[in-house]
């Protein structure tokens, strides 16, 4: 069986393997969609640069690649510290294999980065830790709603066999209690409702949150919004996603106000695409990036590891359902969640896949 040019390009480009091909002067001839991502830079803007201009290494690194292409030896790297463009530094192993086409000599980088192989071990463990959480409150509120059905009809019984109307307002008391424990529990639970799933843009829906934030804090919060328009519609609930995104920055709007002395409180709503990200134990084409960040006080790194649990929150007065309730719209919609937070900036991320909808859980 041959393999034409295009299939050759098919498979080029849907390789998770970082991979660029140079020439014997070490200029970029070809780089797959996984390097662009990985780099944050794009191949054809960067076709015919010193490799140099990519990402820089050592002196040593640089020299090395020379040799294998006078030598023809491949050789390999591990834990490389990579330098991007962006400023970022990534932890990589790398191959290099020279190769020979009609007298011209080229080079074949295969880059695997270290980084994403941690970062696919800790949301897997993310995952199983959403899953172990949902299981324990389901569980315990199947515990708590029993006896509160109990209660409550046990006072309404009550309450008819009363002749006493003034003693009528305890029984008040314990149905209205009864409910707001139960509502409680519901809101725990998170919403049983299936998902009304329609093409939307996620720019409206942030739209949305802006809109709903800015009479919310009077203008008192600055708004700063770094979309990128070209994201195609994602098949997803509207609603429950302005619900999700909104939990978000509200609790970033009460950290701003909670800062003393005040400071200009910023939040910023950014989206992008990402390309072959791994969520869970799947692997996604094309997925949608959305990231809120804010310059408050952060989230101490213990409350960070049980953030989206519920009942637990930074504030004294808050309720710690809000983000539980986010985690369980975007788990529905084969999504995730992540959180990472210093002093004088938070970052949520959410990830959501393009290619797919929401599901039931």
């Amino acid at each position: 069986m041959t393999i034409n040019d295009a299939l050759h390009r098919l498979l080029l480009e849907n390789l998770t393997t970082v991979t660029l091909l140079l020439d014997a002067q070490l200029h970029l001839e070809y780089m797959n969609p996984a390097a662009e991502m990985l780099l944050a830079v794009s191949g054809q803007r960067f076709h015919g640069q010193m490799v140099s201009e990519l990402f820089s290494e050592s002196a040593e690194a640089l020299e090395a690649l020379q040799q294998a292409v006078l030598t023809a030896q491949p050789f390999t790297r591990r834990e490389a510290l990579l330098n991007t463009l962006s400023g970022q530094q990534i932890t990589v192993d790398y191959a290099v294999t020279p190769m020979l086409n009609r007298s011209a000599r080229y080079l074949l980088l295969e880059i695997l980065p270290r980084d994403r192989l941690l970062r696919i071990t800790k949301e897997e463990a993310q995952l199983s830790k959403q899953e172990t959480t949902k299981m324990l409150v389901r569980g315990l509120a199947h515990e708590i709603k029993n006896p509160l059905g109990g209660i409550r009809g046990a006072a309404q019984l009550l309450a008819r066999e009363l002749n006493d109307a003034g003693l009528k307002d305890y029984t008040d008391v314990i149905i209205e209690e009864a409910d707001r424990l139960r509502n409680l529990v519901d809101r725990m639970l998170g919403s049983n409702k299936l998902p009304s799933l329609t093409q939307t843009n996620i720019h409206e829906v942030l739209e949305r949150v802006c809109q709903l934030v800015d009479l919310e804090s009077r203008g008192g919060i600055s708004l700063v919004r770094d979309y990128d328009p070209s994201i195609p519609d994602l098949l997803i609930d509207r609603e429950q996603m302005i619900q999700a995104v909104l939990n978000i920055v509200r609790n970033a709007m009460q950290a701003l106000a909670a800062v003393s002395p005040p400071t200009c409180g910023r939040i910023t709503l950014r989206s992008r695409t990402l390309r072959q990200v791994t969520i869970g134990h799947t692997r996604h084409r094309l997925v949608c990036q959305v990231e809120i960040v804010d310059n408050g006080p952060g989230i101490t790194t213990e409350l960070q590891q049980t953030i989206f649990y519920p009942m637990v929150s930074g504030r004294a007065d808050g309720t710690g359902l809000g983000l539980a309730i986010t985690q369980n719209i975007i788990s529905q919609h084969r999504g995730l969640i992540e959180c990472a937070s210093q002093p004088g900036h938070t970052v949520f991320t959410l990830l959501l896949p393009l290619e797919q909808g929401a599901t039931h859980p």
